[in-house]
């Protein structure tokens, strides 16, 4: 069963020809503005972006190369991810306050030219030997980010030869053809996923993959100059796409949220009704705290248009509460991975019915995607059954970098097209689109990252303590999956403070494990498997 809609066109060929068409139009109004309050206009984030490629270019970077950056959300990591593009390389983000190693892992998979690093975050050298640096490192000062609240503690010394971010904001700006024809073509960004086999996996998207999405939002949500959109998301996280490019395209003013104000709902909630937003995107979690902690009636929040989640299912008991407190917003349903972005969607039917328990479907296709229900053996299903949704089109990514291996397991040619299993189980449902059924393999969705259990279980296998450690998730009514993790020490157990300490150092907090349970040898199939099912009752049975 085949679907499609029609793909739009669009002149650009790089989100850098959107933000110079808007530096044209919109010169003098607020492009970003930063936690700490700081702002850039469009002609200022232009000309900084510009500058920054010209750095780049001068430094050897060439079309095709990564460019990486740690650095926490900011005028400054908006200025360097435009000037990677406008370099014609891709750019690379990670979590600013992820593990040194994890972040040191993916900026050498990504083999990046350039790393703009923020001095608090120089523990990432730590992780990298001396003689394999990136050919050029930028030391950001922690006043020049952007960001409110950023740590401003060195502690670790830049390398000599390490260059100075005001050397990159001074140097003679590129002209838009100075690196050469743009193409859509082009690799935009690399977004690094969660790994099986303990390495996370960049999704290597294209300047062709972004503008069809950026082109899809503007039909559906109709943004103007005079929206002031939302970024809640970190930049190493696909749902920052939408708040970047869609926001820029049109002359809109894209609010930055730092870290600390998107965990704090009544402090968040006070931010969006003071900065009179009208598009808010998130993950459902985000929303549910808003909603529990918020203190939403006491606020005006009128000038909210639209309300976007994705990333995870939304409980119907949580969002039916959330729309009553706010009724006028169109609320929306996006679904897909990484490697695809947004693929379906829907728009939640208001108000929500008292009895309903079920979560809404995810929806039909975008404009700018294909899809197909293949079941187990790679046929097609009948209509209103069961398959796994299979994409192709504009939006579907190039591949994994440096992973030919992963590319020939998920990609595969039907009918002259390119298609890719996302792993998700669908059923298609007359007038509501596509409803998600879940995953066969080991890979949930929790706070709206996507996680391998098996790259949890990689951090915690290298633990020298621990003999054999195995992770299970399961359904939880709070958070909609709790992580489990089953270890086999070497000696006595060891504390829960210190294995808390060690997944903090090693893992990013979403993938941190929430309970731990201790066995003598973990158990194992009649092949010599880890017996997960017998992982899985043992964690059922400790709940409460």
């Amino acid at each position: 069963m085949e679907r499609s809609g029609s793909a739009a066109g669009a002149a650009a060929q790089s989100l850098c020809d959107l933000l110079e068409a808007a530096a044209r139009r919109h010169g003098e109004r607020v492009a970003v503005v930063a936690p700490d309050g700081s702002s850039l206009t469009y002609a200022e984030l232009e000309a900084r972006a510009a500058a920054i490629a010209g750095f780049l270019r001068a430094r050897g970077v060439q079309p095709g190369d990564r460019v990486g950056f740690c650095l926490p959300k900011g005028t400054a990591s908006v200025a360097v991810l435009f000037g990677a593009m406008k370099a014609r390389a891709a750019y690379v983000p990670v979590d600013w306050h992820g593990p040194a190693a994890r972040n040191a892992t993916i900026h050498r998979a990504a083999d990046v030219a350039a790393l703009f690093l923020g001095e608090a975050r120089a523990d990432v050298l730590r992780e990298w030997p001396s003689d394999a640096l990136p050919k050029t490192l930028v030391r950001v000062p922690m006043g020049r980010t952007g960001s409110a609240g950023a740590h401003a503690t060195v502690v670790h010394p830049f390398p000599d030869g390490a260059q100075e971010f005001e050397a990159a904001l001074r140097h003679a700006p590129l002209a838009p053809d100075g690196a050469g024809p743009r193409r859509r073509d082009d690799l935009a960004y690399l977004l690094f996923t969660s790994g099986s086999t303990g390495v996370p996996k960049g999704v290597a998207l294209t300047q062709e993959n972004a503008l069809s999405f950026v082109d899809w939002g503007s039909e559906v949500f109709a943004p103007t100059c005079d929206d002031r959109f939302s970024s809640h998301a970190p930049f190493h996280f696909d749902l920052s796409v939408f708040d970047l490019f869609v926001a820029l395209k049109h002359g809109a003013t894209l609010f930055l949220i730092g870290e600390e104000l998107g965990k704090e709902p009544k402090g968040l909630a006070r931010f969006i009704a003071e900065k009179r937003l009208t598009i808010w995107y998130s993950t459902p979690s985000a929303l549910a705290l808003l909603a529990e902690f918020g203190n939403l009636p006491a606020l005006d929040l009128s000038a909210l248009r639209h309300v976007l989640f994705a990333g995870e299912v939304f409980p119907v008991k949580t969002l039916r509460r959330l729309t009553e407190l706010l009724p006028a917003p169109a609320y929306w349903n996006l679904y897909g991975p990484t490697e695809t972005n947004v693929c379906t969607f829907a728009r939640i039917p208001l108000p929500i019915a008292a009895d309903r328990t079920e979560p809404f479907p995810i929806g039909p296709l975008c404009s700018h995607c294909e899809g197909l229900l293949l079941d187990d053996a790679g046929a097609p299903v009948a209509a209103g059954e069961e398959g796994r949704l299979h994409i192709a089109g504009p939006a579907l990514f190039r591949g994994y970098f440096g992973r030919q291996d992963l590319d020939a397991k998920c990609f595969h040619e039907r009918d002259g097209k390119r298609w890719y299993d996302t792993g998700d189980v669908v059923r298609e449902e007359p007038g509501l689109g596509f409803r998600y059924l879940g995953r066969r393999d080991r890979m949930v969705k929790r706070r709206g990252y996507r996680i391998e259990l098996g790259e949890v279980e990689a951090a915690l296998q290298r633990h020298p303590e621990l003999r054999e450690a195995a992770v299970v998730a399961l359904p939880d009514p709070a958070a909609g999956v709790r992580i489990d993790a089953h270890l086999a020490p070497v000696g006595a157990p060891l504390s829960l403070i210190a294995l808390k300490r060690y997944c903090a150092e090693q893992l990013p907090a979403a993938m941190s494990p929430d309970r731990f349970h201790f066995h003598a040898a973990l158990p194992r199939t009649s092949t010599a498997k880890v017996d997960y099912p017998a992982l899985l009752r043992a964690s059922a049975a400790a709940s409460p």
